[in-house]
Order: C-alpha cells, then structure tokens, then sequence
C-alpha cells in the first residue's frame, strides 16, 4: 500500500515537473524578442507631422488598448485597418510579422500594447505621453 502512494507521489510530481518546464520553455521566446527594433520608418508615415502608425483591425483588444492609450495621452496617430486591402495592407505585410498591433513611433517598431515599451518610444521620439497625461481630479 505504501509503495503504491510513493509511486502514485512521484507520477504526480513528475508531472507537475514537466508541467512547470512546459510554460517555462513557452515564456524563452519571449525573453529572447527584443521589445523593439529600431529602423528608419519615414516610408510608413503618411506625413512629416505623423511620428506614430498603428497597424491592427477593428476587433484586436490589444489594438483597442494601444488606441484608447494614444487618445488618452492626446498623441495622434494614423490608424491603419490592416483588413482593409490597399497601401495599409501592403506595408504591414512588408514587415513579414503576423502579430497586431504593429506600432510604428519614430524610428522603434513594437509589436502588441506594452505600456512602458511604448512610453519610451514616445519619450525617445520627443512625444512625452507621460507628461501630457490629465492629472486625477481631487475631492
């Protein structure tokens, strides 16, 4: 009875080994994926004013994050609906990701909505959202 226990003890920590070791192993790709990639990305904005393009669709929640973020800190930007066929489309394909959303802010792309990866684009491309966020009313 007891040898049955210690091997039903061990088959489970065993599992509960490969288990652990299987999401960690999922989590390395990531930690090796720079946050951003810097490069020369004049080509995709639409004007010499616009410093921010974000590349998504209209159902992405992530996309939806990264918009209601520039808003937010009042930051234009060109929204590109990458479902849409046209110039939109060609030019997010030319980057050869499959990932939404695709943020372009001055010359660093980031692929999907990381706040602080963002926020120091924006401070590298002499945006400052943080310093343009609305102070918190006070009672």
């Amino acid at each position: 009875m007891i040898k049955n226990i210690k091997s039903a003890l061990l088959y489970v920590l065993i599992v509960a080994c490969g288990i652990g070791v299987g999401r960690l192993a999922m989590q390395v790709p990531k930690w090796l994926t720079p946050a951003y990639v810097e490069g020369n990305f004049a080509n995709y904005f639409p004007d010499a004013t616009t410093k921010v393009v974000v590349y998504g669709t209209q159902t992405c929640p992530f996309c939806m994050q990264t918009r209601a973020y520039l808003k937010d800190h009042h930051i234009a930007f060109a929204d590109i609906d990458i479902t849409q066929p046209g110039k939109g489309m060609a030019d997010y394909d030319s980057f050869h990701v499959h990932s939404v959303p695709l943020i372009l802010i001055g010359n660093r792309r980031i692929i999907g909505f990381d706040k602080p990866v963002i926020e120091a684009a924006l401070s590298n491309a002499q945006l400052h959202a943080a310093s343009q966020t609305t102070p918190s009313r006070q009672r």
